[in-house]
């Protein structure tokens, strides 16, 4: 029987509080006025004997670089929950975008987990295109391959299970190897989505989020990711939406950024 895990979200970084709606669905998808900022978050699994840090956001230069709000580095917040980033064993990347492959070197100790679809994505003709290269920091993806030469990226090819209870998913869509995690909790087969859906409304509406490489592979997407997480809506954990901090229990009073995946949600 395979280990029960926690999951926790680690609230880094956020937007303007005054991002525009429209900057989250593609064109003519949504007609109505008003704000929606995007959250960043890295998560954190942990069973017995175990820890996986999913994704290592990005630290103060791409923060001004690219007028986000960084509230703490990415280590900052594993720190808080007890972590050193410099011990941590494996780390799953999702997809090599800025806010989701930054910081890499903050992690020393690690074996890296991504689909061959990504590497190849991320380093190959697509990024010949201002539109899709945009959301990737080179230095980033060059530390990426410094770990593929350094033996310490391993590579999957669609479905993979890294140990009993969590499983990889390529999904694609917002990048050609984008890839989600499945975790089994209590309460069920958690599915933290990263940008295979930034907001949960992305997803409900199927209706996209402007940033993608494959609309059908996205909207595909959706579908799996529901079918993954066994058809329990708050099962599917979005990449970027701010109602993650407003309905999951934080971690403490003191630790509102921190939030418990793997507990039932206390918000609808």
């Amino acid at each position: 029987m395979p280990s029960m895990y926690q999951v926790y979200a680690l609230r880094y970084a956020t937007t303007a509080p005054d991002r525009p709606r429209r900057e989250n669905f593609m064109p003519g998808m949504d007609l109505h006025e008003g704000p929606m900022p995007l959250d960043y978050y890295i998560w954190v699994i942990r069973g017995p004997d175990l820890e996986v840090v999913v994704d290592t956001g990005f630290g103060h230069a791409q923060a001004a670089a690219r007028g986000r709000t960084l509230l703490a580095t990415p280590a900052q917040m594993l720190t808080r929950l007890g972590m050193d980033a410099a011990t941590v064993r494996t780390v799953v990347l999702t997809h090599l975008h800025y806010d989701h492959a930054g910081t890499l070197g903050d992690f020393p100790a690690a074996q890296f987990h991504i689909q061959d679809a990504e590497m190849a994505y991320a380093t190959g003709r697509p990024m010949c295109h201002a539109c899709l290269s945009a959301p990737f920091h080179v230095e980033d993806v060059v530390d990426a391959v410094r770990l593929v030469h350094g033996g310490r990226m391993t590579f999957h090819d669609g479905d993979s299970e890294i140990v009993p209870g969590i499983t990889l998913h390529r999904i694609g869509g917002h990048t050609n190897g984008l890839q989600v995690v499945r975790v089994m909790t209590k309460r069920g087969p958690l599915v933290l989505a990263s940008d295979a859906f930034h907001f949960t409304e992305n997803r409900t509406r199927r209706a996209p989020f402007p940033l993608v490489y494959s609309v059908g592979d996205m909207l595909e997407g959706y579908r799996k990711c529901e079918a993954l997480a066994g058809g329990d809506p708050d099962l599917l954990i979005p990449g970027h939406d701010p109602e993650v901090a407003r309905r999951w229990p934080s971690l403490s009073e003191g630790e509102p950024n921190i939030l418990r995946l793997d507990l039932a949600p206390v918000a609808k």
